[in-house]
């Protein structure tokens, strides 16, 4: 990529939350920004407009990560309006917790397609393009689940780990055409699920925090920024913690 040219970056779930603060992180003057998200049509607006007050363009599309149709058409059109790919971001995830004696199989289902399998689409449809240009970031977002488990999260927890799997996996394959490949696994992070918990449900949690609060997400979003900047092009194949103590 030349000096000249803007750098395309995709962050799938981007419409609120942790997707929202890493869009705004990756956003600036020299960026061409895409995102997907899945109903929140007023929340993408949100973030195209945040987006737009530090100087930066930003095209929110409806797009569901675990159809490779949908997925296919969302990287087309990048493609014919950037001709590439530089930074890819795996964000979009959901939960839909339940003991694993009582989960349904659609919900089992339903978090694997989307946790899992929408990264691997997602990955499968950037690769070409980062190939022919003999560069690329991918980071995929893990959680700290992912590595020490859950109750009453399995499959959850299950798409978080497997997601490290296709990260290490991923790194492997791409190295040799400059393509980074990491994860970042935030532990728990104030958002609007842990805004909805009780005063007791919280300092329950933060307990278990050896920093006893929890993590903001522009504190994860700096951790993407970080891996897909050229300061980070000697790191492949990693999982970054941003959980406070929580998992070492």
């Amino acid at each position: 990529m030349t000096s000249e040219a803007k750098r395309t970056v995709v962050v799938t779930g981007g419409s609120r939350g942790i997707g929202r603060a890493i869009c705004l992180a990756l956003a600036g003057p020299d960026t061409h920004l895409f995102f997907n998200y899945h109903s929140a049509g007023e929340a993408a607006e949100k973030t195209i407009a945040l987006v737009g007050e530090k100087g930066g363009t930003a095209e929110g599309v409806q797009a569901d990560v675990a159809s490779p149709e949908s997925v296919s058409a969302f990287f087309k059109q990048i493609m014919e309006k950037t001709g590439r790919i530089d930074v890819l971001v795996n964000n979009a995830g959901v939960t839909k917790d339940g003991l694993i004696a009582m989960m349904k199989e659609a919900d089992w289902d339903t978090v694997l397609n989307i946790n899992l399998k929408g990264a691997f689409n997602c990955i499968k449809s950037a690769t070409r393009p980062m190939m022919k240009q003999r560069g690329g970031r991918i980071i995929n977002i893990t959680s700290v689940v992912g590595a020490m488990g859950n109750a009453g999260q399995a499959n959850y927890a299950a798409s978080k780990a497997g997601l490290i799997g296709l990260t290490k996996s991923a790194a492997r394959e791409l190295a040799s055409r400059n393509i980074t490949v990491n994860a970042v696994a935030p532990g728990f992070v104030e958002t609007d699920m842990t805004d909805a918990m009780t005063d007791k449900a919280r300092e329950a949690l933060q307990t278990q925090i050896p920093l006893r609060r929890f993590g903001q997400v522009d504190e994860v979003a700096a951790t993407v920024a970080f891996l897909a900047s050229d300061a980070a092009a000697y790191i492949t194949g990693q999982v970054i913690h941003v959980n406070g103590g929580m998992y070492i």
